[in-house]
């Protein structure tokens, strides 16, 4: 197995559990994600959730206030609230959002690469990168915080990120296992099990704030052999 260079490939297909999320995308010729052309309101929509994600961050949800947030927007409040009706919606929104393009972002796998090592070692550098992120951590902890008070906030992120991004993965899966790359008779599981082996103990690391993190050398030790061990773990029979 090579290391793959940094581009990114077009995901070929929206999961059916994705596809009624109006968060998320839209089918274009050729089953290639699309995004709708942007108009006048949603511009403005944009705006908002910009100077929103920019107070959210500084200050955390508790501590971001209305007044704040259209600051930073450069709207009224009229303006916001015409578009959110709460701050937790607001939040919920700017989670979903940023969310849906990291799933965008590191889960386009392409099944036209012949070494899926290569798509696997890929991904699990992108998944430790983002894992390791100070602002996704910030977020993160913001959102566990509140999430016993608004339960949709830690719905928000828990489908729009962990759950859509199994839900391209397990459809990777389910195309290697077709063309007889790999033999995965449940895609979900091991879904579920690529991504706890790259995982690891990083999450919890980043979250507890327990230094040092790992290099990114390390991290490419610790990528590729998991690796090793998934496609050992479901290398068809010869």
């Amino acid at each position: 197995m090579t290391k793959p260079e940094s581009t990114t490939a077009p995901i070929p297909h929206v999961p059916a559990a994705l596809e009624n999320d109006n968060h998320m995308f839209t089918h274009g010729p050729g089953d290639v994600i699309t995004y709708p052309a942007q108009s006048c309101d949603s511009v403005k929509r944009k705006q908002i959730l910009d100077g929103a994600r920019q107070i959210f961050h500084r200050d955390g949800f508790d501590g971001a206030s209305m007044n704040d947030i259209t600051r930073a927007a450069g709207v009224s409040k009229g303006t916001v609230y015409a578009y959110f009706r709460s701050k937790e919606i607001l939040f919920e929104t700017v989670i979903r959002e940023d969310r849906s393009a990291h799933v965008a972002k590191i889960f386009a796998l392409d099944t036209s690469v012949a070494d899926p090592a290569t798509t696997l070692f890929k991904l699990g550098m992108e998944l430790s990168r983002l894992i390791a992120d100070p602002d996704s951590l910030a977020q993160l902890r913001t959102i566990i915080a509140v999430a016993a008070k608004f339960p949709t906030i830690g719905e928000a992120f828990f489908e729009a990120g962990p759950l859509a991004g199994k839900a391209h993965l397990a459809y990777y899966f389910e195309r290697l296992h077709q063309k007889g790359q790999l033999c995965i008779t449940n895609a979900a599981r091991a879904a579920n099990q690529f991504i706890d082996l790259c995982r690891s103990d990083l999450l919890m690391r980043g979250l507890l704030n327990i230094a040092p993190m790992p290099s990114i050398p390390e991290m490419e030790v610790h990528i590729y052999e998991a690796v090793q061990i998934f496609m050992k773990a479901y290398q068809p029979s010869a």
